[in-house]
C-alpha cells in the first residue's frame, strides 16, 4: 500500500503553498483560499531572433560566463532559447543575447556608460522620476547586441549593478564596434 506521502495530489511550482479552506454557511459551501504563499511565477522565457553562426557562439560564450548572482539576485531557470540568456531574481532581472536594435534608437540618442559600454534606455524611461518603472536596456557599443531588463523594485541599484557587472563580461566575449554616447 502506497504511502501517505505517495497518496498526496502532485505538487508543482505554482500550486506549491496554497492553502485553502472550506467555510459552511448553511447548504452552501464556499471555498476560500488562504493564502497563497510560496507561489513563484512561471521561468522567465528568452526569445532571442536568428542570430548568425558567430552571433550564436560569442552569445553562448557570453551566457556561459555569466555569473550565478547578479545585483543580490541569483540565477534561475529560464525557458525558450535558453543558450542565448539568463535571468536573476523574482521578479527576474532577463538578459538576452542576439537582440535587435532597440526602437527609438538613433545616432543622437543617449547611452549611460559604464566602462567601455554603452546602455540604451528609451528616454521616456530614462528622464522619468518614477523609480518604479521597469528598465529595457540594451548595450549599442558591441555585437551582437545584449538587452538587459531589470525590474523596477530593483531599481535604481539593480540596474547599476547590473550593467557594471554584465558590461565586464560584454567587454569580454563580444566584438566591439562603435561608441554610444
Amino acid at each position: 500500500m502506497p504511502s501517505a506521502a505517495r497518496r498526496r495530489r502532485p505538487e508543482s511550482a505554482r500550486t506549491r503553498g496554497v492553502v485553502a479552506s472550506v467555510l459552511v454557511v448553511g447548504p452552501v459551501v464556499v471555498a476560500l483560499v488562504i493564502a497563497l504563499a510560496g507561489c513563484s511565477s512561471s521561468s522567465p522565457e528568452i526569445v532571442a531572433p536568428n542570430p548568425s553562426p558567430a552571433d550564436a557562439a560569442a552569445c553562448r560564450d557570453l551566457v556561459a560566463a555569466l555569473p550565478d548572482t547578479l545585483a543580490g539576485q541569483d540565477r534561475v531557470d529560464v525557458t525558450g532559447d535558453t543558450a542565448y540568456g539568463a535571468a536573476w531574481g523574482d521578479p527576474s532581472i532577463v538578459l538576452t543575447c542576439g537582440v535587435g536594435e532597440p526602437d527609438g534608437f538613433t545616432d543622437t540618442s543617449t547611452c549611460v556608460q559604464m566602462d567601455r559600454t554603452g546602455w540604451y534606455v528609451p528616454d521616456d524611461v530614462l528622464l522619468s522620476d518614477d523609480e518604479t518603472l521597469d528598465v529595457t536596456t540594451t548595450e549599442m557599443n558591441y555585437r551582437p547586441r545584449v538587452e538587459l531588463v531589470v525590474p523596477g523594485e530593483l531599481r535604481p541599484d539593480g540596474f547599476t549593478n547590473s550593467i557594471g557587472a554584465v558590461g565586464k563580461l560584454v567587454e569580454q566575449h563580444l566584438q566591439r564596434v562603435g561608441r554610444c554616447h
